[in-house]
């Protein structure tokens, strides 16, 4: 019989190792989490509004305008915005990474590098502090651990830029599409939306988040599809409370009457955030760690050990070239 199927021995008295859990929670509470969010997308998109939305706080300057007349606002570099907050004595410290809006210009080609590239040299960071002789204990986590991206609601498919950009991001980053400002569409015109998107996103062999791994039971691939089944949510933003039947709720006042961005019939606001700050907010964080960080931590090493095989063989190969020029070479004495 294994170990595994062997019978629990019977204690004869209370132990304590059942507050193992406890400990790991009280530790955990101490050193707070660490959670890494990029927001791509046009200009205009309301990706500021979003994440303030997310986390009922004012953590971006949006830079939308208020008034028709004002000159549109935009971000000119990668620009990474640091907070800690707390909810029920739960410590989260979020890094929130704002891009440039990719597909602004007359040519758009090669617009996402800096984006891949930022991603990417995060995990170079990480690599480096990992491989030093004396590393750090808790080594600082700077991995973008979700990708926000924003579709604009345009009501025919994606652009040719959308999705060579999200080709490039899934492959190494945790994406979850939206469809930002969906109050510009009916409910039927964003159904058909999400429709063509989603087709888009197959043909193309585009891979958003949440996919299956090796280690997910049935459950966890049902809640998969089920979620892959809803992409790309559709949202609305509301960075202001307002009174309705009572209690405050996230809504804005239009020229049809109020959109509660907290109700499911309005958006799916809703929807993204339990998905992906109350039920996937660990495994986003674990995700990046064992698949996409492991999969560029084997290539750097696996590269890393073809050079210095190479280089060793261009060192061996030179030695009986460099002997035989010696053994040719008069000896003084002989001179």
């Amino acid at each position: 019989m294994s170990s595994s199927e062997s019978v629990p021995t019977p204690l004869s008295g209370y132990v304590g190792f059942d507050t193992l859990t406890k400990q790991i929670e009280n530790r955990l509470l101490r050193r707070g989490f660490q959670f890494n969010v990029m927001v791509v997308g046009q200009t205009g998109l309301g990706k500021s509004s979003l994440i303030n939305t997310l986390f009922a706080a004012n953590l971006l300057q949006s830079k939308g305008r208020m008034d028709p007349s004002d000159e549109v606002r935009q971000t000119t570099s990668i620009t990474t915005t640091s907070h800690s907050i707390v909810e029920r004595n739960v410590r989260l410290n979020l890094n929130l990474i704002d891009t440039p809006g990719y597909g602004d210009l007359i040519n758009n080609e090669h617009c996402w590098e800096p984006i891949v590239k930022y991603i990417k040299d995060q995990y170079s960071i990480y690599l480096r502090k990992e491989l030093t002789a004396v590393r750090e204990r808790h080594i600082p986590d700077t991995r973008v651990h979700a990708v926000l991206f924003f579709i604009d609601p345009s009501g025919h498919s994606l652009r040719s830029t959308d999705i060579q950009v999200l080709k490039k991001l899934g492959d190494i980053a945790n994406v979850i599409p939206v469809i930002a400002k969906a109050d510009a569409l009916t409910l039927g015109e964003r159904e058909v939306f999400k429709k063509r998107i989603r087709a888009a996103l197959h043909s193309n062999g585009i891979r958003t988040y949440p996919f299956d791994h090796d280690n997910n039971d049935d459950e966890d691939r049902e809640l998969n599809n089920l979620v892959q089944s809803i992409l790309p949510f559709a949202v609305v933003t509301a960075e202001r409370t307002i009174e309705l039947d009572g209690r405050p709720v996230r809504a804005r006042r239009v020229g049809s009457g109020l959109i509660n961005v907290e109700n499911k019939s309005h958006c799916e606001f809703l929807q993204l955030r339990d998905f992906m700050l109350r039920t996937n907010l660990h495994d986003l964080i674990e995700t990046t760690s064992s698949t996409f960080y492991e999969s560029f931590r084997s290539k750097q090493l696996l590269a890393l050990k073809e050079s210095s095989a190479k280089q060793q063989a261009q060192q061996t190969q030179s030695q009986p070239a460099y002997a035989n020029a010696n053994a040719n070479k008069p000896s003084a004495q002989a001179a």
